[in-house]
């Protein structure tokens, strides 16, 4: 199943995942108010649709997303909606994994919404910069947060304080990426990735994603006592021969 809108495309694949595509390439997929409109209320759909549970975000053309479309800026520097429109808060509402397949450069306001996605794989065209301290602006979607967790905080005051560019190979090296692979395959690649997640149990794809964010977020032994906590719950609702079956029918020709 297809779906067209004006800045982005978005495929809903059988196999139960959906690939949504940034469709500004001649600005850059610069973040122009129409399209993070379009973006979120697709996300928000998809959400709401129980035949897909895996999210691809990528871009086309030669860039994931140049950011803000400063064109849009005007005077007021709130009148770009920035806050209003808040793809990273869109992303953190789907329950499912969401794969960043970023395809080249994905500067500021992209390099954030990057960050918002659970596994990223980039292309070897893909880079990564964050502009904020070059216009004199702070970031409002997480960035300032997500990135020191992610890289460390030494590495991620680098990145903030310097607007260097990062090249794929290096934010790899850095922890930023899972993958590089080169331009063409990282569509495949994603797809793939997809398909090995939904190969999970539906339920427990959500709930182990949710347990991972949560307790990431805590000290280690409320994470430990929060894990554990929802793990009884979870696992007593499970019977025996639920386990024996799934696990019969996920063996691999080594297990057989």
């Amino acid at each position: 199943m297809n779906e067209t809108y004006r800045t982005i495309l978005v495929e809903r694949a059988t196999a139960g995942y959906a690939v949504v595509t940034l469709n500004r390439p001649e600005k850059l997929n610069a973040l122009s108010i129409e399209l993070r409109t379009e973006l979120i209320s697709a996300i928000d759909a998809l959400q709401t649709d129980p035949a897909i549970r895996v999210l691809i975000l990528t871009g086309a053309g030669r860039a994931f997303t140049a950011g803000l479309d400063l064109h849009e800026w005007g005077e007021s520097r709130n009148s770009a909606g920035g806050f209003e429109l808040d793809v990273t808060a869109a992303l953190a509402r789907f329950e499912g994994p969401v794969i960043g397949a970023i395809n080249g450069p994905a500067v500021t306001g992209g390099f954030e919404i990057s960050m918002a996605c659970d596994v990223l794989i980039a292309s070897t065209a893909a880079s990564f910069c964050d502009t904020h301290v070059k216009m004199g602006l702070l970031p409002g979607w997480g960035i300032s947060v997500r990135l020191p967790r992610r890289i460390g905080l030494s590495r991620a005051k680098e990145l903030a304080l310097t607007a260097r560019v990062i090249s794929a190979t290096e934010a790899a090296a850095w922890g930023i990426v899972n993958t590089v692979v080169p331009p063409e395959e990282l569509v495949p690649h994603a797809r793939a990735l997809a398909e090995q997640m939904l190969a999970g149990v539906p339920e427990t794809l959500v709930v182990y994603k949710r347990l991972i964010d949560a307790g990431y977020e805590l000290p280690m032994g409320e994470a430990l006592a929060s894990e554990r906590k929802t793990a009884r719950a979870n696992n007593g609702r499970v019977g025996h021969d639920a386990i024996a079956s799934r696990w019969a029918g996920g063996r691999t020709s080594l297990e057989s």
